[in-house]
């Protein structure tokens, strides 16, 4: 970090940025459903542009926290580790002294209050999960729809020769068929997550 602040500073903002964090993910949408003659997504109540950009936009902000977050967390270790104090173990660096209370206390900085990538690959994979079983479950009972009014049209003859008034029932279903709307690309961010904390 090329900007100076006090060790004590970067502790607190480094604390705020995991409430704020956590809080974006937790309300973050990155995929809705709609159907094809409706201009608002489902969810939200947005235009399918006006969600694209919210969700780009929540995504993008949540990936610069984290950039920060890591960034602080790092020049603070590396503060730690240059300043030595003196312990009732003898001298040592801080950050060797905080890795000891902490050892001697058995818990981390954040237990699992740190884990951003994997609380925002959780909250991707049910905001798409859930996505997908609207999907399924609006598709399907337009299905059931759309098989009562072939009925109502054929009636109980199946032999008819003019496809005509089945036409209505096709466009029908076009019109009505629920969608994934998936500015992201989801997976493919998900996937990313995934790779990066294997790396890590």
């Amino acid at each position: 970090m090329s900007e100076k602040m006090l060790v004590t500073q970067a502790l607190d903002e480094r604390d705020l940025l995991v409430k704020k964090i956590r809080d974006k993910i937790a309300k973050a949408d990155f995929v809705d459903t709609k159907k094809a003659n409706e201009e608002k997504v489902y969810a939200t109540r947005l235009t399918q542009e006006e969600f694209a950009k919210k969700a780009k936009a929540a995504y993008q902000q949540i990936l610069d926290l984290i950039d920060r977050f890591q960034k602080l967390d790092a020049a603070i270790v590396a503060s730690n580790a240059a300043t030595f104090i003196e312990t009732s173990y003898g001298k040592m660096s801080v950050a060797g002294a905080i890795a000891m209370r902490n050892r001697l206390r058995s818990k981390g900085t954040y237990t699992d209050q740190g884990d951003f990538e994997g609380f925002l690959y959780n909250r991707m994979s049910l905001n798409y999960s859930k996505c997908l079983s609207v999907i399924e479950d609006k598709n399907r009972a337009l299905q059931s729809t759309a098989a009562e009014m072939r009925f109502s049209i054929l009636g109980r003859d199946t032999k008819v020769k003019d496809d005509k008034p089945l036409d209505v029932v096709e466009a029908y279903v076009k019109e009505n068929t629920t969608e994934l709307i998936d500015p992201l690309d989801i997976k493919q961010k998900m996937e990313a997550l995934t790779e990066k904390r294997i790396r890590s």
